[in-house]
């Protein structure tokens, strides 16, 4: 279960990978690559609940979450928003009509919860016409000056602020407009071999990209009155993250590991972190605990996440945090869930393995069970596939578990070999 979980009702798990929150919603290919993610979220449900995704969902792997979960196929309703340009998903639903379905499955389920991915206005505004309380703030919905926070919180200058206050430690940056760009940048050169452009709002490491002292330009200049961070670029050993979660009363960190990276993007992550210097942790720990009460204090319920990268010498700096659920909180959840009563909680880990040719969901089940990887209720390790059949048949997201590193180490490269290919 998760920790919404714990009240009363059937939640509506709303899956609004397309919210503008995170990135501008032009950004079409990439929001419809992000999509593609949403079959995890199956993972969150216990009966009685409803799925809300951008994408559909295979019988093969609703069959496959449901017999792990030890809940009954066909107990979780699943509405599929098509693909809908521009429109952060909320407004989709009424859209393709699919609002009138959805308030009959709500009057159905007396006491349902809202629980969206990303909580910008469209999806408080949707809880609204539903009548239903957003989990888990205590009077409903949170307040616009909330949202206004979390919005902006999102926001790669809007972090950077908020930080200074607080006392993180930052890469030496500024933000500025487009106008600007070319000139901060130049400015920034002057003190730092190297640079990273960030655009202000985005994720994943869309649209960043590095400038070295003596380059030409590479990029084409962006709009005049759009926004970016440049700064410094911090030569590290590994990047790491902790997850909290923000309640009224405190702010605590649920977990921490450390992010696998792949052209400057997010491609998994490692939990606990290895190697990583004590004094580093304790500091991501309280940075993270610090945040956590700017943002309860701002109003702010539920998850968050604060991103840093660790130098050679154990130096942390904080580059952005994630107001929202992100990558790694539906595979932290899952493996609570799935956890072995009475044991600590495993090592985990999640990533993407790619198969040598493209197979059906139920083929990669299958090599994952010749190979002794796949996962069953009441096992001590193994491999789950998170997500469902990739578009492509071939890049599989997966998430493993086992009692400590080096099993799981051991379980990714058998993984790997499984599919037909060498190493994690």
């Amino acid at each position: 279960m998760i920790t919404e979980h714990e009240g009363p009702g059937a939640l509506v798990i709303f899956a609004n990978f397309v919210s503008p929150l995170a990135i501008d919603l032009r950004e079409e290919s990439v929001l419809r690559q992000w999509s593609e993610q949403a079959p995890r979220k199956l993972w969150l449900t216990r009966s009685g609940d409803v799925v809300i995704t951008p994408v559909p969902l295979s019988v093969a792997f609703r069959r496959y979450v449901f017999h792990r979960l030890g809940i009954p196929e066909g107990s979780v309703a699943v509405i599929t928003v098509p693909d809908t340009p521009h429109l952060p998903m909320a407004e989709a639903l009424a859209e393709h009509r699919l609002l009138e379905p959805l308030r009959a499955l709500v009057r159905e389920r007396p006491g349902a919860r809202l629980l969206p991915t990303a909580l910008d206005e469209a999806s408080v505004a949707l809880a609204a016409s539903l009548r239903i309380p957003v989990v888990p703030y205590e009077a409903g919905v949170p307040h616009p000056g909330t949202l206004r926070a979390v919005a902006d919180m999102n926001t790669k200058s809007g972090f950077r602020a908020v930080a200074r206050l607080l006392g993180l430690r930052l890469p030496h940056g500024r933000a500025c407009t487009g106008a600007e760009l070319g000139q901060v940048t130049g400015a920034l050169l002057a003190a730092h071999e190297r640079v990273v452009v960030k655009p202000d709002r985005s994720a994943g490491g869309h649209g960043l990209y590095f400038v070295t002292r003596g380059d030409r330009p590479a990029q084409p200049a962006p709009p005049p009155d759009s926004r970016w961070v440049v700064e410094g670029y911090v030569d590290h050993t590994r990047a790491v993250s902790a997850q909290g979660h923000a309640t009224a009363a405190r702010a605590e960190v649920a977990y921490d590991g450390e992010m696998r990276m792949s052209n400057c993007s997010f491609a998994g992550y490692r939990s606990p972190p290895r190697d990583l210097p004590d004094p580093a942790r304790r500091e991501l720990t309280c940075w993270t605990r610090a945040l956590g009460g700017h943002l309860a204090a701002e109003g702010y319920r539920g998850p968050y996440s604060l991103d840093s990268v660790c130098t050679r010498d154990g130096t942390l700096y904080a580059l952005e945090c994630n107001v929202r659920r992100t990558a790694t909180t539906t595979a932290h959840a899952l493996v609570s869930r799935l956890a072995r009563t009475g044991h600590p909680t495993p090592a985990w880990s999640t990533g993407t393995a790619t198969a040598a040719s493209p197979l059906s969901f139920d083929t990669a089940v299958a090599r994952l069970a010749e190979a002794g990887l796949d996962f069953q209720p009441g096992d001590a390790d193994g491999v789950l596939l998170y997500a469902d059949r990739p578009v492509n048949g071939s890049g599989w997201r997966y998430t493993a578990l086992a009692p400590h590193h080096t099993r799981l180490a051991e379980l990714e490269v058998r993984l790997a070999a499984a599919l037909g290919h060498e190493g994690p």
